[in-house]
């Protein structure tokens, strides 16, 4: 139920203005978003590197409805590549509802145009993009535009959600030859028509979606924080004769940090998602209803202060 409440929350105008008005809130942001500037993730970016852990980057936004805002985040992104040294360990992952999907008409269009210069940009610095994944009503356009972007960039990487009923079947899709797919269990409420609704169920999905990642020959990168998740991608990348290189681990800026070290120093990839910008809120809620721990140090936080 609270998940449920978070969720609807992280789309609420009206909770947003209060939340953000909160003391404790920028203080518990600063755990996930390292900073609002592009100098603040590339600092973070240069510490995770030498710690041995690789960084994909997120610039905050999504529903974009406006083309100038559209534009902005493009070029937030030109000047984040610009300041990434040539083949870094850093990539960058991006929502296309931030660049223009979301718009009326020729939205996808637009999208496609905007992500095809992030690509371009990437490219230019030996790096590669992520198209991160939404919610469901935008699956079929975002996999539309990760089809023709890969025309020209074979490597721009997908996202996936082990709670859609219909992963299964795009995973058997994607698991191609040089296909880069990020395996999440999915951040946002959708309904019971298309998504499982009860935790053991999108942990069972998790694990056949993965187990036809792992068994094919693209690259999965497995997005989980579950210990459980984590030994069953190992035991399956050994059953595979899967190489170190050839898949790897991710987790989220902030959560699981000796985990993360941990990995990184067993000798396994371990890729930070590094969220950063301003407009953090819809971000932060739904960190909040992913871990019962988050929401627990927020709430002693404000009462703390109150």
């Amino acid at each position: 139920m609270m998940r449920t409440l978070l969720l609807a929350a992280a789309r609420s105008g009206r909770t947003r203005r209060v939340v953000e008005r909160l003391r404790p809130t920028r203080a518990m942001v600063n755990r996930f978003v390292p900073g609002s500037a592009t100098t603040d993730a590339l600092a973070v970016t240069g510490e995770l590197i030498r710690s041995g852990r690789a960084v994909t980057l997120d610039y905050l936004g999504e529903d974009t409805l406006d083309r100038s805002q559209a534009d902005a985040t493009v070029e937030a992104y030109l000047a984040l590549l610009g300041g990434l040294s040539y083949g870094t360990s850093a990539e960058v992952s991006v929502k296309l509802s931030a660049v223009g999907q979301a718009l009326p008409g020729d939205g996808e269009e637009i999208a496609l145009a905007n992500a095809r210069r992030i690509c371009t940009a990437a490219a230019d610095v030996g790096t590669t993009v992520t198209l991160d994944m939404e919610s469901h009503t935008t699956t079929d356009s975002t996999l539309r535009i990760l089809h023709k972007l890969r025309t020209e960039f074979p490597w721009v990487g997908a996202v996936v959600q082990a709670a859609l009923h219909r992963t299964e079947a795009d995973c058997r899709e994607l698991a191609a030859a040089g296909s880069r797919v990020r395996l999440c269990k999915g951040a946002y409420k959708e309904p019971e028509t298309v998504a499982y609704q009860k935790k053991a169920e999108i942990d069972a999905a998790y694990l056949r979606c993965l187990d036809i990642l792992m068994a094919g020959p693209g690259y999965p990168m497995v997005a989980s924080h579950d210990p459980a998740i984590i030994s069953s991608a190992q035991r399956m990348a050994a059953q595979y004769g899967r190489s170190a290189d050839s898949w790897e681990h991710q987790m989220l800026y902030g959560i699981r940090v000796p985990e993360q070290e941990r990995l990184a120093a067993a000798g396994y990839t371990m890729r930070v998602y590094v969220p950063y910008g301003g407009e953090y809120y819809g971000y932060f809620m739904r960190r909040l209803a992913e871990r019962p721990a988050n929401l627990t140090f927020f709430l002693r936080a404000l009462v703390s202060r109150s």
